[in-house]
């Protein structure tokens, strides 16, 4: 599929795809995907930060490459490595009389020994992939200077082989918690949006497109849940996936309302830290009041 041409038609093929995305969203997409910016996505857990990418991808019949950030992640991890191992067992295939020839060295170091990590794929893939950057702030700081490098000029120089330049680069989303600040050399690179938790009735909507067979009654009364559940003093608040698994656990034990007993049935599908659970225990009758 072409890229949009207008941001209401980004909007409609992100919602056909099942992702509702407001206007402010839409429009930042609109304008990365347009000019062939880079866009960082920041919020709390659970908004849809990384869906967004995947839905983009298969909307526009992309491939998706991922790059999970972590403490501790490296330039090999992230843009190649040689197969030592392959390399290995070719040296000891090769005659005495094959190892002295100065080629045969030369092509233990080509491509076919080369395993493309998910920075190199994208620059080869150009414009027919989106990259995923996900939860970029895991990664310290000299890993995100080398990011910044590679997406201001989406080329790759392999000593052994040459430069590998993409011809159109590929829509880059970088997804970002802030467990950390980035730098602003990093955030000057990208285009910039926050998603926060959305009003509830667009939360409704999102429910009722992701997961079809639920009741409407049910799913307010859970997303009206979830908002007064955010409004607890939690560690870790409930983000929009949340929302979705307890509508699906509800829906699939076959209950119709959320009571006090119920809930307190299923908060594992919503609340994930002991803690918070002792806290919203204690308030579940505020919580399923007129849910």
């Amino acid at each position: 599929m072409d890229s949009p041409q207008t941001v209401g038609q980004l909007t409609e093929t992100l919602r056909q795809g099942g992702y509702i995305a407001d206007r402010g969203l839409a429009t930042s997409l609109f304008v990365a995907m347009s000019l062939s910016r880079p866009i960082l996505l920041e919020g709390e857990v659970g908004v849809g930060k990384t869906e967004v990418a995947k839905v983009l991808a298969t909307a526009f019949g992309r491939r998706l490459i991922r790059l999970q950030c972590y403490e501790g992640i490296d330039t090999n991890q992230a843009l190649y490595e040689w197969d030592y191992a392959r390399q290995m067992l070719h040296i000891r295939a090769l005659s005495e009389h094959q190892l002295a020839d100065t080629g045969a060295v030369d092509r233990l170091f080509g491509p076919k020994f080369l395993i493309e990590r998910p920075l190199l794929d994208a620059v080869r893939t150009g414009d027919r992939a989106v990259l995923l950057i996900d939860e970029v702030d895991r990664a310290d700081d000299e890993f995100e200077a080398f990011l910044l490098e590679v997406l201001s000029d989406f080329q790759i120089t392999i000593p052994e082989i040459g430069t590998i330049k993409a011809e159109s680069p590929p829509l880059v989303v970088l997804t970002s918690n802030r467990t950390r600040e980035l730098h602003d050399a990093l955030k000057r690179r990208c285009l910039y949006h926050w998603i926060g938790y959305p009003p509830a009735e667009r939360e409704v909507e999102i429910v009722l497109i992701r997961e079809p067979g639920i009741s409407e009654q049910l799913t307010r009364k859970v997303v009206a849940a979830v908002n007064r559940l955010r409004e607890l003093d939690l560690a870790k608040p409930p983000g929009v996936a949340e929302t979705i698994d307890w509508a699906k656990t509800l829906s699939f034990l076959g209950e119709t309302d959320l009571d006090t007993s119920v809930a307190a049935d299923t908060l594992g599908a919503v609340v994930k830290e002991r803690d918070d659970l002792e806290l919203v225990k204690d308030n579940l009758a505020a919580i399923t009041s007129g849910a």
